[in-house]
């Protein structure tokens, strides 16, 4: 048996009924030269072949005296994470969110390995998908995409060799996850064990938060932390319901606009979000005078492991409070450029202390309602890394990889991002009942991406503003679920 580290074991502990902490991918792929039906009837017997499955997909929950293990279940039983199902007839792509949207509010049953696939067919094009489900605990969004990807091949004919997602060998991440008080050592071994593991990031780490008081004295509007964004509608108790929501955005248009003000794809798609969440919050008339905040996932994650957590915070405005498309795109981005150049003095572990440190304030105004008109962030926004080439699925080739997230109460919308090839696929969830009609998220996202387009027929390139205290380092950890 293994016991779980801290971060995945706080996935776990803070599941409840109305909040479900796994994290799905909707996955559309397009059979090469076989009529669509039998293709997928002939795919769901193949897999329906596999009688084993490789960790984490064959790790069962245990619990001793409080304390969370992983333990190798020693009786696989495929019939119960592989489901075949048809979707309702017309077959669009309403009808296939509709049932992601279903499907992803249902709870993972604990007395089995954590996970479910679903193998979808019935969509009108010919297209058919697949659907998969995992418990956070288990691994993070980039872990979750590296194994799916070593699922597939960018060959057709080898891809019909490969095993299916769950029998693919994982990589162990070799990072020490913190150690977790518990009753049968004590809590104080293990905070001993917690100073020492951290010793030497003291010093980085002291730094970085005397920078940050400096930057708070001075009122640096680059510098965002936790418990600094407004109160607003995304920040309510969720229901037990969630929609789905979900379209591709053109690569070359989003990178064509980050060429043109020198910065990021993920600062472009930031500037979109934060236009969409502006247009969405004023059809509601509810948008605050201060900007939204996002918290976005960083991945410190050393290695192509794919087990596990690792991954950190920072956050960044949203500059929902302007008008002007222009000047919002050069304050997220100012805004990030900050972010990532505290972030390069930073290794991974101090990254994760100081993330910790950023979430305080708002976690301290969470308990004693400080500041009644703030709130710990508005949304959750991530950017995964996907795979850049066409790939193939047991003879089918990949043309959507949606990812789907989790939401809690007062984080009632999240925003993930998968950059694939010629597409960035965007997937959005939400609480069916506290975000009313979210999909209109999807056309806001195109309408931004069009202004954005607009303000890049000027003629020079826009200059970019100097940064204090930019010291090259190591590379910055990249953006992720």
């Amino acid at each position: 048996m293994k016991k779980l580290g801290m971060i995945d074991d706080t996935f776990l502990r803070f599941e409840s009924r109305r909040q479900p902490l796994h994290i799905g991918t909707l996955m559309l792929f397009e059979p090469q030269g076989e009529d669509p039906k039998e293709f997928v009837a002939k795919l769901a017997d193949r897999l329906r072949q596999s009688n084993q499955a490789a960790a984490p997909f064959n790790q069962r929950l245990i619990v001793k005296r409080g304390i969370h293990y992983w333990k190798e279940t020693q009786d696989f039983d495929l019939a119960h994470h592989f489901v075949h199902i048809a979707l309702p007839k017309p077959g669009r792509i309403r009808e296939l969110l509709a049932m992601v949207s279903r499907v992803h509010c249902g709870h993972l049953d604990r007395a089995y390995p954590l996970w479910r696939l679903y193998l979808i067919e019935g969509l009108e094009d010919g297209r058919f998908a697949v659907y998969i489900k995992v418990h956070h605990s288990l691994m993070d969004g980039v872990a979750g995409i590296r194994l799916l990807v070593k699922s597939m091949s960018t060959n057709l004919e080898t891809s019909l060799e490969l095993p299916p997602p769950w029998e693919v060998p994982t990589k162990p991440s070799r990072t020490r996850n913190l150690p977790v008080p518990n009753p049968a050592t004590g809590g104080l071994s293990a905070l001993r064990s917690l100073a020492r593991e951290h010793v030497n990031s003291v010093v980085p780490v002291l730094k970085e938060v005397t920078s940050n008081i400096k930057d708070l004295w001075n009122k640096n509007s680059d510098f965002v932390f936790g418990g600094q964004a407004p109160r607003s509608l995304f920040n309510q108790k969720v229901s037990a319901t969630r929609r789905f929501a979900a379209q591709s955005y053109s690569t070359p248009r989003i990178k064509a606009v980050a060429e043109y003000y020198q910065t990021t794809m993920n600062d472009v798609v930031l500037a979109m979000c934060g236009s969409a969440l502006r247009q969405y919050l004023i059809d509601l008339d509810a948008l605050p005078s201060r900007p939204l905040v996002a918290a976005v996932p960083v991945s410190v994650r050393r290695d192509n492991s794919e087990l596990s957590n690792e991954i950190s915070f920072t956050f960044t405005h949203l500059a929902t409070h302007i008008d002007n498309p222009r000047e919002r795109m050069l304050a997220i981005k100012n805004c990030m450029d900050y972010n990532k150049a505290h972030l390069r003095k930073l290794s991974p572990d101090q990254s994760l202390v100081c993330g910790a440190i950023k979430l305080l304030p708002g976690a301290l105004n969470a308990i004693t309602g400080f500041s009644p008109d703030s709130v710990l962030g508005n949304v959750i926004i991530s950017h995964v890394p996907g795979p850049r080439r066409t790939m193939y699925w047991q003879g089918a080739k990949l043309c959507g990889l949606y990812p789907a997230s989790l939401i809690v109460d007062y984080g009632a919308l999240n925003i993930t991002l998968i950059s694939r090839q010629d597409f960035v696929d965007v997937g959005i969830i939400a609480c069916r009942k506290t975000v009313p009609q979210m999909q209109r998220l999807l056309k806001y996202l195109e309408d931004a991406l069009v202004a954005l387009e607009a303000t890049t027929q000027a003629e020079s390139k826009v200059p970019a503003k100097p940064l204090k205290q930019q010291t090259p380092a190591t590379k910055v950890p990249e953006l992720e679920s």
